[in-house]
This record gives structure tokens, sequence and C-alpha cells, in this order.
């Protein structure tokens, strides 16, 4: 027997063209779809961005279920894998990913069809509670604080250094400051371990200044 009879009938032993049940598939893509729509309600129930995209939780769902059914094609067939590789190699993605956060729901979502079409239904359910708790983890670490952009408007000299005291013993970090000719614009990044209803009316009560708008920022802070 030559290498070339031995490789073909490995091929053929092996199973690669092999099709898959009409319940083998109705399972994986039904699995894939059930784990596209945990990963739709941890994505809206722990996001902590400032402008919650529905598009892209409505992606995710999508991405799970078609992942699963790419999977289920090039796992049955491998004349459709060869093509379906090829095909998929010139596809370019340029979408800018806003939070890196997103990355790990996107990975999620795309592991988890694979793993769906692959009928590793043990493994998909046990990502799925060690994702949820780790972002459980996090998310819980992230409500000791909030972190916000203040814009203070101000004339004087004096004025920063009285701003600067009203802030007392919070954290804060002077991101730029704009010089007019009538007035000085200051953006202060600032640290709330608890949100103060009456901060903005202390600031504005400060002597020279004019206005201060407060923006809450979707960062990180380290200190």
């Amino acid at each position: 027997m030559s290498v070339q009879d031995f490789i073909k009938k490995s091929i053929l032993e092996s199973g690669a063209f092999d099709q898959a049940t009409v319940l083998e598939i109705s399972v994986g893509l039904l699995t894939a779809l059930l784990v596209g729509a945990l990963i739709y309600l941890v994505y809206s129930k722990f996001y902590v961005g400032v402008i919650y995209c529905r598009s892209f939780a409505i992606t995710l769902v999508g991405m799970t279920v078609l992942t699963a059914m790419v999977t289920l094609a090039i796992s049955t067939n491998i004349v459709i894998s060869l093509g379906m590789v090829g095909a998929l190699s010139i596809v370019r993605f340029r979408t800018a990913v806003k939070d890196p956060l997103d990355l790990l729901y996107l990975f999620w979502a795309i592991t988890s069809g694979i793993a769906s079409g692959a009928q590793m239904y043990v493994l998909v359910a046990v990502a799925a509670i060690i994702m949820i708790l780790l972002i459980a983890l996090f998310r819980k670490h992230q409500l000791k604080g909030r972190i916000y952009i203040a814009i203070i408007h101000y004339t004087g000299e004096g004025t920063m250094e009285n701003v600067i005291r009203a802030f007392g013993k919070m954290k804060y970090f002077v991101k730029s400051q704009t010089v007019r000719k009538d007035s000085t614009e200051m953006a202060v990044e600032l640290f709330f371990k608890k949100y103060d209803p009456l901060f903005l009316e202390r600031l504005r009560a400060v002597n020279g200044v004019q206005d201060a708008t407060l923006i809450q920022y979707n960062g990180e802070y380290h200190g």
C-alpha cells in the first residue's frame, strides 16, 4: 500500500466525510442560540460604559450561532472545510473595538459557538459559569468607585487653589487647563467612592467659579 492510499484510507475511516444528523445540527445550533442569549444578558447586566450599544449585544448572539454553523459545516465535510477556510481567510474586519472588555465578550461568543458546533456542551456550560463568575467578581470591584471628569470655568488668580481645596480628600488629577482672555477652563479627573449630589453646588459656591460640569468617564483609575 502506497503512502497516498494510506492517507486516503485514514481520512475515510476517520469519519471526516460523515454527515451530521438533523438532531445533532439542531442541538448544536440551539445550544449556540441559548449561550448567545446568555452572553447578551450578561453583557446588558454588567455593562459599565457610558453609552450602551444594543447592536453590539445582538451581534454577540448572531456571532455565536454563525460560528456554531461554520464549525458544524467544517467538522462534517473536509471539502467544505477547505473551501470555507479559503473564503474566510480573505475576510477583514476593521471595526474598532472601543472598550477592551468587549473583546472578552467577542471571544466568549466565538469560542462558545465553536464548542457548541463541536458538540462539547459540558465545556460550553462550564466556561459560561466561569465567565459569569469572573465578570461578576470584577464588576463588584469596579463598583467601589466611579470616575468623573469635571469641566470648570473660573476667573481670578487664586481661584484654582480654592477649587482644589474644595475637592477635600478626594483623589483628583488635572487633565488640562486652557487660559483664555477673561477666564480659565480646567478639566479634572475625579474619583468618587460614593457620588455626592451636592458636590457641584459646593464647587459652584467657590468665589470666582463661573460654572462647573460633571461628566461620567468610562475609564480606569489606578492610584
